[in-house]
């Protein structure tokens, strides 16, 4: 069937799916930071254990990504992306009648974080990348949108629902949507699990799944997740920071949270320009690059302390670094089987989840020891060198290794 293969009109079709059941289903990462004054106010409880839940759910995440990642593999996406729907639907009523902090971060970390958000992430991200060869670039980068339009959209409806009835009905409220849109997208649009990939030329085959890029998978693995988590470090203190900052200047939590959504807005954009990037010089190379642009976007922080600065300095943040995280999902269909798509893009994907927990954390510990961010920017900028180095070291080995496969080919063929 003409529309049901890799890169046909179903494909797109798919994709649109992927994209929208993303952005539903990616809820629980910005509700947990929308109800916290909400629910700190309820249980009486200090900032720090009111952020609890934060973590729980980042922690539940990055299992989760792996988890589901593997359930995607031996089942296709539909299972995952179904458990997902129904454990945010759960994780929306446990949260919702949760009599203390303790069970209310519970059911995030586990119900929201673990089997929910994570089962639209990853493994979806992987399933747009099976369908699509001439477009993979593209196809990933819109897919990661998901959640960055997530950010953008829900926490102002999250905040209008606090207000207007209360976190815990809005908690009810979000479950419910979730389920009655997230399960009848799944039903209709991914029932069917992605054609096999065309064969390699005799003697290639073998190549990319026992050496990639001369290391073993589980090595190369290792790698990708160092990256990930130094590269997200830096990331982490412009996005997790910005608000802070600015109510230190003066200019207030409102002009701080305007500056974090020019930041997702463009990071949305800085995604799809990206794609058609990757899709032109591959995953590693666009890796390469947007960690150099992320590095140069940091130091545009450092002097910046007016508020039109701050503005367009988000703005030029979000351009620069939308393209990191896709291009781990690139490099992992590039150098490693498809079957294992959906585990070994979990994984890579949740390092840049530990980045961000880290780098959050991080630049508040420095902060708090220097009283100033100029501190934490540096250490960031310091972790953006680290995510260059190895994505430099991994291009060589790249431009080595498609030699060598080259030359194998070509004696094979011989």
């Amino acid at each position: 069937m003409a529309d049901a293969g890799i890169d046909s009109r179903g494909a797109w079709l798919r994709l649109a799916a992927i994209v929208a059941i993303c952005a539903i289903g990616s809820v629980p990462m910005w509700s947990v930071v929308v109800v916290v004054p909400a629910v700190q106010a309820e249980f009486g409880t200090a900032r720090a254990g009111a952020a609890l839940p934060y973590t729980m759910t980042m922690v539940g995440f990055v299992l989760g990504g792996v988890l589901m990642g593997r359930l995607a593999d031996r089942f296709g996406v539909l299972v995952p992306v179904l458990v997902g729907a129904v454990s945010i639907g759960l994780g929306g009523a446990a949260a919702a009648f949760a009599p203390n902090l303790f069970l209310f971060g519970l059911a995030y970390g586990v119900l929201l974080g673990c089997f929910g958000a994570a089962a639209v992430f990853g493994p979806l991200i992987a399933d747009a990348s099976l369908w699509f060869a001439r477009r993979r670039g593209m196809a990933l980068a819109l897919a990661a949108s998901g959640n960055y339009l997530a950010g953008t959209v829900w926490p102002p409806l999250l905040q209008w629902g606090v207000d207007s009835i209360g976190w815990r009905a809005t908690h009810l409220s979000m479950g419910a949507f979730c389920v009655a849109t997230i399960v009848p997208l799944a039903l209709l649009a991914l029932r069917r699990r992605a054609p096999l990939p065309p064969p390699r030329p005799a003697g290639a085959a073998a190549l990319p799944v026992a050496r990639p890029l001369g290391l073993s998978p589980n090595v190369l693995q290792a790698v990708l997740g160092a990256a990930g988590v130094a590269c997200c470090v830096a990331m982490a203190m412009p996005q997790v920071h910005i608000v802070a900052y600015c109510v230190d200047l003066g200019y207030g939590a409102q002009r701080g949270a305007e500056m974090l959504s020019v930041m997702l807005a463009s990071g949305i954009a800085s995604r799809l320009v990206f794609g058609v990037v990757m899709d032109r010089i591959g995953g590693l190379r666009t890796l390469v690059l947007g960690s150099v642009l992320q590095g140069i976007a940091l130091f545009l922080f450092l002097p910046a302390d007016g508020m039109v600065a701050l503005y367009v300095v988000s703005a030029v943040f979000g351009l620069f670094q939308g393209g990191i995280v896709p291009s781990y999902a690139m490099i992992v269909r590039e150098y490693f089987p498809p079957e294992q798509a959906g585990t070994r893009v979990g994984i890579a994907l949740s390092s840049t989840l530990v980045g961000m927990a880290l780098g959050g954390w991080m630049a508040g510990a420095i902060f708090d020891a220097t009283g100033s961010y100029q501190a934490a920017m540096w250490n960031g900028i310091g972790w953006n060198l680290l995510n260059l180095s190895i994505a430099l070291w991994l291009l060589r080995r790249g431009m080595r290794w498609r030699r060598v496969a080259g030359w194998t080919v070509a004696a094979a063929r011989t």
